[in-house]
């Protein structure tokens, strides 16, 4: 797979992402079907929710510059140090979701695998052009 094609899906899966996580803050979706099912009241959502949002969009952050469409002068280990670190979360988030108690969650399990296969597929190509 092209480079390319792994940023712009991976930035597509976060944007679905922050827009989830939006959608319980705002109290579209009831938070009892996220985190597990561990969340006990607004005061706790509202934080949880914050940093998934604040995590999500930093990983996108990184994912835009890696992708080359932000230029830095950043430098370019740190943000494949990142990204290895990212991988990890992903597959233990990925064995996680496995265990959750709701479906939706479980299903998420598929999402967090295929992002850290995007990203493994951004972190092993060395140049955008390969």
């Amino acid at each position: 797979m092209n480079i390319k094609i792994a940023v712009n899906i991976l930035l597509g899966l976060l944007a679905t992402v922050i827009l989830f996580h939006l959608t319980i803050m705002f109290k579209v979706i009831p938070y009892d079907i996220a985190w597990g099912g561990r969340l006990k009241s607004d005061s706790e959502m509202y934080v949880f929710e914050t940093i998934s949002i604040l995590v999500n969009l930093f990983l996108g952050l990184v994912i835009l510059i890696k992708g080359d469409y932000i230029r830095t002068s950043f430098n370019k280990k740190v943000i494949d140090i990142i990204l290895w670190a990212f991988i990890v979360n992903f597959i233990l988030n990925t064995i996680g979701n496995l265990f959750a108690k709701t479906i939706l969650e479980k299903s998420f399990a598929v999402l967090t695998l295929g992002s850290a296969i995007l990203i493994w597929t951004i972190l092993r190509k060395k140049k955008l052009n390969q």
